[in-house]
């Protein structure tokens, strides 16, 4: 009955119109009224732990070093780079999305961020270049959650701490699973404008090449000290996301210097207002993990899906329907904050590694973001590209298949997952 209770206030709460964050707060209050828990102080101290993790101090530092990449032409010479390499191809701004995605999703960890970057620079080339337009705003989308599965990435900084995950080995797991995203929706749009006929990048010489590559390679530096840092343990990913904003700071004011240090405050509130809002959804997400875990709803649901116990492909596959579901319907970081206290016993029970199941969850979230009716990156490009919903959602589902087809493969092939951390280890 308590499992009920719990979904039934959450989602009654949510379809009353509040806010994520206090519809948890609503459900952990009825959740203590029916357990005849009467104690306020539950609530008030569950905020505070849940919000009172060193891990989480990376949160803010990556939120700001997106916001000084996108700020300082980082992100603008990633795509411009892409552009005199392999925009003469065929379908070949596409490609450059997908690229320029991938290298972006290294830097700053913000499917959103990422996406309406892309959007800005590359809609407008496409469009005058006669590139389908929902299509292209379909291919930019999925190419923006590419960011929450490769390091460094906030959803798995707060899968982490939910879960009592190594957030170090969840980045390194990432790896190999991002990359495949990216190619196979670079796949998808080779077979989707099979019959258009869209005008190409002037080919550029070696010499053009090698320019644009310089002047980027300020903005491709930071992903290799970063995640080689983590991978020979010269710091935490806190740490690490404190050396990506002061990196992107020294970049944007001193080397490319368009970052003036009157810009900074705007750059610092922003990267505030958005910092606010996760730890918010973190803090709240406390109360409700706390009497999930009291009231044994974990094993309830194990329970439930017992028959499948014994065979983890299986027992994946029913967990990530169950993602991909919520994931319509709800945001990334409300999903990721109420499904892992929930799903994360029954997975440890079953013998399954918390690093591979928690990339797949990630990846699963990540798809989530561009599935209607909520799909926030889906509308961030739409806002961007200025083009209504109803047409980018045609445009995008082929990508978005192939996006759910490498998450089968890994659901099938875990070995996949977890190479690059049995690599680390030898």
């Amino acid at each position: 009955m308590i499992v009920f209770v719990f979904i039934g206030s959450l989602l009654g709460l949510m379809a009353l119109g509040m806010p994520v964050a206090f519809a948890l707060i609503g459900c952990g209050l009825v959740m203590m009224f029916y357990m005849g828990i009467t104690d306020p102080q539950i609530v008030i101290q569950n905020m505070w732990d849940g919000a009172n993790s060193f891990p989480l101090l990376a949160v803010p530092f990556f939120m700001l070093a997106g916001e000084l990449m996108n700020a300082g032409g980082m992100t603008r010479r990633i795509i411009t780079m892409a552009m005199a390499w392999i925009g003469h191809i065929r379908g070949g701004l596409g490609y450059v999305a997908v690229l320029a995605a991938i290298v972006m999703a290294s830097l700053s960890g913000s499917a959103v961020a990422d996406a309406a970057a892309l959007a800005s620079v590359l809609i407008p080339l496409m469009r005058n270049a006669g590139y389908d337009i929902n299509r292209s705003c379909g291919l930019i989308s999925c190419g923006g959650i590419i960011a929450p599965v490769l390091p460094p990435s906030v959803g798995m900084i707060i899968f982490g701490v939910a879960g009592g995950v190594s957030i170090t080995k969840l980045f390194l797991a990432g790896i190999v699973p991002g990359i495949l995203m990216g190619l196979a929706i670079m796949l998808a749009w080779r077979w989707s404008i099979g019959r258009d006929n869209p005008g190409v990048e002037p080919r550029r010489n070696l010499a053009e090449r090698l320019s644009e590559t310089r002047k980027a390679l300020w903005a491709l530096v930071m992903p290799v000290v970063v995640i080689g840092g983590l991978k020979i343990g010269a710091f935490t990913p806190t740490e690490a996301a404190v050396i990506a904003a002061v990196y992107s700071l020294f970049v944007g004011v001193f080397v490319y210097r368009e970052i003036k240090l009157s810009d900074l405050f705007g750059l610092m509130y922003r990267a505030a207002e958005t910092t606010a809002v996760v730890m918010f959804l973190v803090a709240a997400a406390g109360v409700s993990a706390w009497l999930i875990t009291t009231a044994n709803i974990p094993q309830q649901l194990a329970d439930m899906v017992q028959p499948f116990m014994d065979n983890k492909i299986v027992l994946m596959a029913i967990l990530m329907v169950i993602v991909l579901i919520v994931g319509t319907a709800m945001d990334f970081t409300p999903t990721v904050l109420i499904l892992t206290p929930v799903l994360m016993p029954i997975v440890k029970q079953a013998g399954i590694d918390p690093v591979y199941f928690g990339v797949l969850f990630i990846m699963n979230n990540a798809i989530g973001l561009v599935t209607p009716p909520v799909g926030t990156v889906l509308n961030v490009v739409c806002g961007v590209a200025r083009v209504p919903m109803s047409g980018v959602i045609k445009g995008v589902v082929p990508f978005m298949i192939a996006q759910i087809a490498v998450l089968v493969l890994l659901v099938i092939f875990p070995q996949i997952v977890l190479w690059p951390l049995a690599m680390m280890s030898k």
